[in-house]
């Protein structure tokens, strides 16, 4: 299959993510420290506001933070997960974003995973998504197309380390009528 063609805009991918941390030092403690993200840019605010600054996540991709002295404080289970996937409820509410997702090499997932427990970063299980009724196979299969491991940031911004292990085709996307408004579910 040949690679998927945006007809409206030609865009070169995620200029940066902007989030909130509660403290900035934890927060460049744990992007540059702990997982050697560059730290690349940091703006003073204006007027005392707070301060802004960019982690350089690959490929000239950043994910940013903004620090404000008085934001509100964060509301686990409405603007983040509450849980790791695995481990409770990973739903958010609409509009909020629920996780960012690094891309890493499938080679290298294993042993990133591994130094990350190593680092004493509290992980999800591995998750290899599949089709399958339960979405998750024990091992890698033909059917695997992206190996997931989930964990928080300190202000709970929940992260994961992603590795497509196949190409995705036409039979990747569901028909059309799949894509309209799904039936409310049942509360849990």
């Amino acid at each position: 299959m040949s690679k998927p063609v945006n007809r409206e805009f030609e865009m070169k991918g995620i200029n940066h993510l902007a989030l909130v941390c509660k403290d900035m030092k934890a927060t460049v403690d744990f992007y540059e420290g702990l997982l050697g993200m560059p730290l690349i840019k940091t703006i003073e605010l204006p007027g005392g506001m707070g301060q802004h600054f960019f982690f350089d996540v690959g490929n000239g991709d950043c994910i940013a933070f903004f620090y404000f002295p008085n934001a509100p404080e964060a509301a686990p289970g409405v603007s983040s997960p509450a849980a790791l996937p695995g481990e409770g409820s990973f739903v958010t509410a609409n509009g909020s974003m629920n996780h960012i997702a690094i891309n890493v090499d499938a080679d290298k997932f294993d042993e990133y995973y591994e130094k990350l427990k190593a680092k004493g970063v509290k992980v999800s299980m591995v998750m290899n998504h599949d089709n399958s009724p339960t979405q998750i196979s024990p091992t890698v299969t033909d059917g695997v197309f992206v190996r997931s491991v989930y964990f928080f940031d300190p202000d709970g911004v929940c992260l994961e380390f992603a590795a497509w292990t196949r190409g995705l085709d036409e039979s990747d996307v569901a028909p059309a009528w799949r894509r309209k408004k799904a039936p409310a579910m049942a509360a849990e």
